[in-house]
């Protein structure tokens, strides 16, 4: 069954992913619904409706999904049981199954280990003897991290050395963990597939990302490796989103060996931050590409019309009273566009809008949008 413009789309989460589908959304007469806590979150901003309440409200959820066609999302740490009550009364796309297995790393290597797609080395950590005997066995440096929550390099603490085992146990909590092996990677990647319902799936550019302490800093499209490699990452991207019954969005975080070898990171069953150039880059965005696939229409191509450079505008670039100061100046550079996310509060690491810059080559689109981000914070300093 396909759900046609005119229909309602609840969003489960109300930040600048929903914010970004809803404008695609509104863009084909879709009405999109959305639950969120926040009173003046970006996605609701340019809803047409807004249920403010927790996200773990299931009173709150079900009033999402009696007023909805079908649900979707953009956060996955969703709480699983309050999704699949929400099941009961709407179809949820991806569903429950697909977020028990994202929101928890153990869960996480191991579906992708049984598809038979490589990982990082891991060991499941639930005490300090655990702990212990998983550094003993995969050696330093390792990554300790938290199983459950942490993104954008919170909830980890690389270990050099063994002595460092009781201290990071500590700092993280405890409880569940992970530790995974180190891998020697030339760079990072992503690969964002779409699947619909009837088992049509598709495949966006393999993207390489850059980051600064733990969060995205620039999306390059493409990727530069060989095309061997892109083939290899759009396989297993599209081996996972089928493998796991994913209805909707998978970002597929890579790291890519010096070989080229790749080792599959981090899933995110949702639309991407390395996925935001596609607006401008693609046939079809990662945003209209959720819309398709959850309310059952055929999906883009996804094609990438010309290579692109995405940047991060974070809260330390736009707190400074420098920030947005060249904002004409910005905008005045060819093939560049800004979008920003209606969000009030500049903190440091927070996600306040991106910069998208075209080019004739991955390289130049880079350039470009160094030189524009600079310019538009105020930071230039070859201007």
């Amino acid at each position: 069954m396909a759900f046609l413009p005119g229909s309602t789309i609840g969003v489960i989460g109300g930040g600048q992913l929903g914010r970004m589908l809803a404008l695609e959304a509104r863009r084909m007469d879709y009405r999109v619904l959305v639950l969120d806590p926040g009173e003046d979150a970006p996605a609701a901003q340019v809803a047409d409706g807004h249920v403010r309440a927790p996200l773990d409200d299931v009173d709150a959820a079900r009033e999402l999904a009696r007023r909805s066609d079908v649900i979707t999302l953009e956060w996955e740490n969703a709480d699983a049981a309050m999704v699949r009550a929400v099941e009961e009364i709407a179809p949820v796309r991806p569903g429950a199954h697909v977020l028990e297995i994202a929101q928890h790393r153990v869960r996480e290597k191991d579906a992708v280990s049984r598809l038979g797609i490589p990982t990082a080395p891991y060991r499941a950590v639930d005490s300090l003897g655990d702990l212990e005997r998983a550094l003993a066995e995969l050696g330093t440096p390792a990554v300790l991290k938290t199983a459950r929550g942490g993104y954008d390099g919170k909830g980890q603490r690389v270990l050099r050395d063994a002595s460092e085992a009781a201290e990071a146990f500590q700092e993280l909590g405890g409880g569940e963990l992970i530790l995974e092996g180190f891998v020697d990677f030339r760079l990072e990647a992503s690969v964002v597939c779409a699947r619909g319902p009837d088992g049509e799936v598709a495949a966006f550019p393999v993207v390489e990302n850059i980051h600064e302490r733990g969060i995205l800093d620039f999306t390059i499209a493409p990727a530069r490796v060989t095309e061997a490699v892109a083939r290899r990452a759009r396989e297993i991207g599209e081996a996972l989103v089928e493998g796991l019954d994913v209805v909707g969005l998978l970002a597929v975080e890579l790291f890519v060996g010096h070989d080229g070898a790749l080792f599959v990171n981090e899933l995110a069953p949702r639309p991407h931050n390395s996925g935001h150039y596609t607006w401008e880059a693609c046939s079809v965005s990662q945003f209209e590409q959720q819309l398709r696939a959850v309310c059952g229409l055929p999906l883009g191509r996804a094609e990438l019309l010309r290579p692109a450079c995405m940047a991060n505008l974070l809260g330390e670039h736009l707190s400074t009273p420098s920030g947005l100061s060249g904002l004409i100046e910005t905008l005045a550079l060819p093939l560049v566009s800004l979008h920003l996310y209606g969000k009030r509060e500049a903190r440091r690491g927070r996600k306040m809008g991106h910069l998208t810059a075209l080019a004739d080559t991955p390289d130049e689109a880079f350039r470009r949008a160094e030189r524009a981000r600079d310019l538009l914070c105020g930071t230039d300093s070859r201007a």
